[in-house]
């Protein structure tokens, strides 16, 4: 079973920069996509990006592109999320969230989770 732990969330204000980690253990961490998904408050979950087993191939959803970056070290069992030029709608937990198969778009349907982490973009 893969155990995630996300990590770098906090307060920022817009226009600030902010980079989380996702932490994985359990089975081999290249065997498994990843994601990042999050969810703001009295909202649904909302896709944010993916990257594949060996980081060749990342998706972004249209609100993030070009100003957040995802990136995983399969060396050190860890994802990251570097987000910049952040707006308070970045306001959200963050989740990472991974699988077998490599998921585009899809905020839902992934085998194990994280246990999230707060973004907070101040106006």
């Amino acid at each position: 079973q893969v155990r995630l732990v996300e990590s770098g969330g906090g307060l920022v204000q817009a226009g600030g920069s902010l980079r989380l980690s996702c932490a994985a253990s359990g089975p081999t961490f290249s065997d498994y996509s990843m994601a990042w998904i999050r969810q703001g408050p009295g909202e649904e979950r909302e896709f944010v990006a993916a990257i594949d087993w060996i980081g060749r191939a990342t998706r972004y959803a249209d609100s993030v592109k070009g100003r957040f970056t995802v990136t995983r070290d399969n060396a050190k069992n860890t994802m990251y999320l570097q987000m910049n030029s952040l707006q308070p709608e970045d306001t959200a937990v963050y989740y990472c969230a991974a699988d077998i198969y490599y998921q585009v778009d899809s905020a839902e349907g992934y085998e194990y989770w994280g246990q999230g982490t707060q973004v907070t973009v101040s106006s």
